[in-house]
C-alpha cells in the first residue's frame, strides 16, 4: 500500500503543481463542460448544428390553392380622361410629333411656336434654346401607341424612321399636353 500512497503523493505534490499539471486540470474541465453540454442538448445533425431541421420544405403558400395572380396578372388598365370637344391623347401626340419633326430647316423660334401650344410650361422652359436641327428623325412610320398610367397621365410611343419618340402627356385640369420628350434610336 505504501507504493500507491507514494505515487499519489508524487502526483499531487509534483505533477499537479507544475505547469503540465495545471494544463491537464484545465483540459479535463473544458472537456467535461463540452461533454455535459452535448448530453443536455441532444444529438447534433451531421456537423450543421441543426437539431430540429424539418423533413419537408417550408412553404408559406399552399401549392394546391391555385394561382394568386400577383406576378402574372397584367396591371389594371385605366382609361385616360377626355373631355368632350378636346383632343384625345393620341391626337395631341400625333400633332406634337408632326410639329417636332418639322424642326430641321426652320428657325428655333418658329419651331418653338409650333410646340408651345401642345406643351406644358415646364417642357416649354426645358426646350428653350433647343436647336431644331438636332431632331434625329424625319418621319413617322406608324400611329402613336398609348400606355395609360392614370386618368391624367399617359405615355405615347411613336414609331419613327430610325427610332421611337416617347412622349409623356398629362391632363391635370385642362387639355392634354406633352410634359416630357425622349427619343430612342432603333
Amino acid at each position: 500500500m505504501r507504493p500507491v500512497r507514494r505515487a499519489l503523493e508524487f502526483l499531487v505534490t509534483r505533477v499537479l503543481r507544475s505547469r503540465l499539471g495545471i494544463a491537464l486540470v484545465i483540459a479535463v474541465l473544458v472537456f467535461g463542460v463540452i461533454g455535459a453540454a452535448r448530453l443536455v442538448s441532444g444529438p447534433v445533425d451531421s456537423g450543421l448544428g441543426l437539431t430540429t431541421r424539418p423533413t419537408q420544405p417550408i412553404s408559406t403558400v399552399d401549392p394546391g390553392a391555385g394561382d394568386d395572380g400577383v406576378l402574372s396578372s397584367p396591371p389594371a388598365t385605366v382609361a385616360p380622361r377626355t373631355r368632350p370637344g378636346e383632343d384625345t391623347p393620341e391626337q395631341v401626340a400625333g400633332r406634337f410629333t408632326t410639329a417636332w419633326l418639322t424642326g430641321p430647316g426652320t428657325t428655333g423660334d418658329a419651331w418653338q411656336a409650333k410646340l408651345r401650344p401642345l406643351s406644358t410650361p415646364a417642357l416649354v422652359e426645358k426646350m428653350t434654346g433647343a436647336d431644331p436641327e438636332t431632331v434625329p428623325a424625319r418621319r413617322t412610320t406608324g400611329p402613336p401607341t398609348l400606355r395609360s398610367r392614370t386618368e391624367s397621365f399617359v405615355e405615347a410611343l411613336v414609331p419613327l424612321d430610325n427610332g421611337t419618340l416617347r412622349l409623356e402627356l398629362v391632363a391635370e385640369d385642362g387639355p392634354w399636353l406633352v410634359d416630357a420628350v425622349d427619343w430612342e434610336r432603333s
